[in-house]
């Protein structure tokens, strides 16, 4: 079964649909790129993409492990391209948590699982993926 439905709506601007959800969201060619920027580009959803895989990624090990919540935790990302050929060559992601009672070994498997998240896998090996857990 299709994951989602994409239409060009003209514009560089697209409009996507899960399917199973039927929730929709649109995206925008950046201003940088001869877009307007009025939403996300398809390389900020990569990079953010990245991040809410690691967030989810945390939580599912938080709640099978029964660790110490991450709810409230965010995550601050900053898309950086590269040019010739273009692309994002870098994603810096400041994780926030709203604790600081995590244990050493807790803190450790948060920052594993975060690194290992299947976006984080995916992604070109060329892509650097700066972290800093706060």
């Amino acid at each position: 079964m299709a994951t989602s439905f994409v239409k060009y709506m003209g514009g560089l601007r697209t409009e996507s649909e899960h399917l199973a959800s039927k929730q929709h969201y649109i995206t925008d060619a950046p201003v940088d790129n001869h877009g307007k920027g009025e939403a996300f580009s398809p390389t900020d959803l990569m990079a953010t993409s990245l991040a809410n895989c690691m967030l989810t990624v945390m939580g599912i090990k938080a709640n099978s492990e029964g660790m110490t919540s991450i709810d409230g935790t965010t995550a601050e990302v900053t898309k950086i391209m590269y040019a010739d050929p273009r692309r994002v060559g870098e994603i810096h992601i400041k994780l926030t948590f709203p604790k600081n009672n995590y244990s050493d070994k807790e803190k450790k498997i948060y920052e594993n699982t975060a690194h290992t998240c299947p976006v984080a896998k995916s992604l070109h090996p060329e892509l650097k993926q700066i972290l800093d857990f706060v």
